[in-house]
């Protein structure tokens, strides 16, 4: 097929990003945010001037607060914001989708993909759409003036899935014309249960919460984490796990992902962290108020404690980081965040959570 078209939602670091950089690899784009103030750089100069790993000016064929101005004539929907919102994109996307279009999740967090769908559903979108989602951003990158991206780094495999997983290989052949990073993933809960952030990123901050508000710089993933906080991530990452193997899924540990990612080895996660030289110089958050607490605990480790209870299976120190990060911030991260019920999955069994991701062709 010829290039798709590509429609970018959401205008923050990453999205800017993504756009600038589909338009200087020639592909065209529309850019759609909710909010058209931060739209207007872009449309007086024309597109986003992007540097870094990738270096040039990125034309921006529309950028848009309408969505069916955006959506119109777009094969593909990057959808780049955070977790939080994925259901207001969905809703605002939902009159204006379809047949054909691929939507792409960057990244799902936890279940992303399946809040989406259900959005969609309830909405009563009937056209013939694929909801998939990528394991994490591509990109590290920031936002450095208005209209202008700094591209620190562009990611070399990112597992993408989709729902139906069976869809996924008609779903990369199209975005791979523009990312040739994305690869197979196996199902939505696999990119979704190897969501390594959600071990790393809360955690650290609630047992870091003192010398966060206290000190002006530490370094987060080395002096953050010592020994203890270490065990306490061990005992976090294996309830991931164990709920993830309660619907059939072998989720990679996170010590085993440090390798993955970064060839850092150790006989624990403390020695594996440190061991890793992507971490040394990453300087802690400035605040508690920010997106390791406000984003991945409510669509990354609410979701997990919460289909872990469905199914039986025991999570207390996930549920305790929730508690800490609840009376840190006076938030009700549960009644907010992706619970079975939020969800629409609450009662289901494991043959039909697997029938409703991986979908009918399990059957055979």
């Amino acid at each position: 097929m010829d290039k798709p078209v590509f429609c970018v939602l959401g205008a923050g670091h990453g999205g800017l990003a993504m756009a600038g950089h589909l338009a200087l690899m020639g592909f065209d784009v529309r850019l759609y945010n909710r909010s058209p103030e931060r739209l207007l750089p872009i449309t007086s100069m024309g597109g986003i001037s992007v540097e870094g790993a990738v270096e040039g000016f990125g034309r921006i064929a529309v950028a848009t607060s309408d969505p069916a101005e955006a959506l119109r004539g777009a094969q593909v929907l990057m959808v780049v914001v955070p977790a939080t919102a994925h259901r207001d994109i969905a809703e605002a996307v939902a009159p204006h989708v379809v047949d054909g279009q691929i939507i792409v999740l960057n990244p799902g967090r936890t279940f992303g993909a399946l809040e989406f769908r259900q959005v969609l559903t309830g909405a009563g979108v009937t056209a013939d759409v694929v909801v998939a989602e990528a394991q994490t951003l591509i990109y590290a990158s920031r936002a450095t003036n208005p209209g202008q991206v700094h591209i620190f780094r562009i990611k070399n495999s990112i597992p993408l899935a989709s729902i139906t997983a069976y869809r996924t290989p008609a779903v990369l052949p199209v975005v791979r014309h523009a990312y040739p990073q994305f690869v197979p993933g196996d199902n939505v809960f696999k990119t979704s249960f190897d969501n390594i952030g959600a071990v790393f990123h809360p955690a650290l901050v609630v047992l870091n919460a003192g010398w966060i508000e206290d000190v002006s710089e530490f370094q987060f993933y080395i002096q953050g984490c010592t020994p203890s906080v270490a065990r306490v991530l061990e005992r976090l990452d294996a309830e991931r796990v164990a709920v993830a193997e309660a619907v059939g899924i072998r989720a990679m540990t996170a010590r085993q992902w440090l390798y993955f990612a970064y060839e850092a080895t150790g006989r624990g996660l403390h020695e594996a962290m440190h061991a890793n030289p992507g971490y040394r110089g990453i300087m802690a958050p400035a605040a508690l108020h920010m997106r390791y607490l406000l984003e991945d605990v409510p669509m990354s480790l609410v979701p997990m404690a919460s289909l872990g209870g469905m199914l039986g299976v025991p999570t207390p120190t996930i549920n305790a980081v929730i508690d800490m990060a609840e009376a840190l911030l006076g938030m009700d991260f549960r009644s907010e965040g992706r619970t079975v019920e939020r969800l629409g999955i609450q009662g289901l069994s494991v043959r039909e959570l697997r029938l409703l991701a991986i979908g009918e062709e399990e059957k055979k």
